[in-house]
């Protein structure tokens, strides 16, 4: 491997002092160059394939050029790394590198993620959750830049978070609004409504539902309660409920992998959806696009509260909680208005 350019090369190359060099290629003002002296500097480096040392860069400028990022599952988790891309979009943009790790559910592995990090030295930290709940950042330096992105945590540290109590309302909204008042809810779990440390949105899900259903005067006929949001839930959910003699023309799937457990019910009942049931659900999953007919979700703006996470810790938008509304994405599943 040849000898790496140096700026006293491309300084040597165009005739021009090391200083005048320095400032053109770190765009740096002041620099009395004309643009004629700017283009051949320019021209001069990428001929000597000049490649700025960034260790001896973030030493001048106390900068690194990288942000950390760590989550327990988000990178292999197929629907949640959409964060990850919209992180990487906005690093991108500013010419910035990502660190990124996993942590799973290990609080030794985070505490390793964390000193490795750190010695790094990165411009700042995202602490980011496939699913939302509160999570214990470890000690960190005061002055640097923190942000939780689907996640809080008890040190009160800023907080990127879907808008759920709106996705909620415009959920049992959409099927009010098909005409229905024969509504039940599967996956209901009392303790997501309070347990910060079992989710930090299901709650305000849970009271954006039974808001719009109040303002319309409404009552579920019935709701069945279930902690795993796993197909079988939908599945036995419903069965028990058509059981129960409860008559049924809509399903709040808490969930989209409950909403499949909910079609694969409906269907060996001989129950056409949307025309006997309709179904709505939350998240958007790939399968809920797979289903037939396919399922009327609310999404989980994954790659939009990265990108919000990652202005933030930038100091591009004012650091605080900040809510990203959810996509309502209308499929075939909800019967139109008579």
């Amino acid at each position: 491997m040849g000898k790496r350019a140096t700026l006293a090369d491309v300084a040597a190359r165009v005739g021009m002092s090391i200083t005048a060099v320095s400032m053109v290629l770190n765009d740096r003002p002041g620099a009395r160059l004309s643009a004629d002296s700017a283009r051949r500097i320019r021209a001069a480096a990428r001929d000597l394939e000049y490649v700025p040392n960034s260790a001896a860069r973030s030493l001048r400028v106390g900068k690194t050029g990288t942000i950390g990022f760590i989550s327990d599952s988000v990178a292999v988790t197929r629907f949640a790394s959409a964060m990850i891309r919209g992180v990487t979009d906005v690093a991108d943009q500013h010419e910035l590198a990502v660190l990124i790790t996993e942590t799973g559910s290990s609080r030794h592995r985070l505490d390793r993620a964390m000193r490795s990090l750190l010695d790094r030295r990165p411009d700042g930290v995202i602490f980011a959750l496939m699913g939302a709940k509160e999570v214990d950042v470890p000690r960190l330096p005061r002055e640097l830049p923190v942000v939780l992105v689907n996640a809080i945590s008890p040190q009160s540290h800023p907080a990127v978070l879907p808008a759920e109590f709106e996705a909620g309302q415009s959920m049992a909204r959409l099927l009010l609004d098909a005409g229905h008042s024969r509504i039940v809810l599967i996956g209901h779990d009392d303790a997501l409504w309070y347990d910060r440390r079992l989710s930090a949105t299901m709650g305000a899900r849970f009271a954006g539902l039974f808001s719009a259903l109040a303002e319309a005067d409404v009552e579920l006929v019935a709701t069945h309660p279930g902690e795993y949001w796993e197909p079988k839930l939908g599945y036995t959910g419903l069965n028990r409920l058509l059981d129960a003699g409860h008559d049924v023309t809509a399903v709040i799937a808490m969930n989209d992998r409950v909403a499949f457990g909910v079609y694969q019910a409906a269907q060996e009942r001989g129950l056409r959806i949307p025309s006997d049931l309709s179904v709505v659900s939350f998240d958007d999953e790939e399968i809920a696009s797979y289903l037939r007919p396919g399922l009327t979700t609310a999404r989980i703006p994954y790659e939009e509260m990265g990108r919000v996470g990652m202005e933030m810790v930038l100091g591009l938008r004012p650091a605080g909680n900040t809510l990203v509304p959810m996509p309502i994405v209308v499929r075939d599943s909800v019967r139109p208005p008579a």
